[in-house]
């Protein structure tokens, strides 16, 4: 099986987790989409071309972060809870990450556990998509 495949299985995994999942999208340490993608039956409430800002924004936002590694700590996720959608991002081999959007009604106190079980050897390997 192609790795690109196996990354979409992780992502329709992490998709499945609950109903109230809106996508799981795996994006490279220069914020290009790898695997993934929405829902299905959910279109995302931003444009493509505004996905792909996004995408390279996030990719920057996890390499600065290990700016206090040393002091704080590796960082396992990080969530913003908007007026529309809670966003979760967490960090992978590489630099890569996974960007997660979901119903602002989801559990999540729970839910990025339970990712966190899932994509563990994401976080132990490195990625080869290329």
């Amino acid at each position: 099986m192609d790795n690109v495949d196996e990354l979409e299985k992780i992502c329709q995994n992490i998709i499945s987790l609950d109903s109230k999942m809106r996508s799981a999208r795996l994006i490279n340490n220069r914020g290009h989409l790898i695997a993934g993608g929405m829902k299905d039956g959910l279109l995302s409430l931003e444009a493509q071309k505004q996905d792909e800002m996004m995408f390279m924004e996030l990719a920057l936002r996890v390499r600065m972060r290990h700016e206090f590694d040393a002091e704080f700590g590796e960082v396992h996720f990080s969530m913003s809870y908007r007026d529309k959608v809670i966003v979760m991002s967490f960090p992978l081999n590489n630099d890569d990450v996974l960007l997660l959007s979901c119903e602002k009604d989801i559990d999540f106190g729970k839910l990025p556990f339970k990712v966190l079980k899932i994509i563990d050897s994401l976080k132990k390997s490195p990625l080869k998509t290329f």
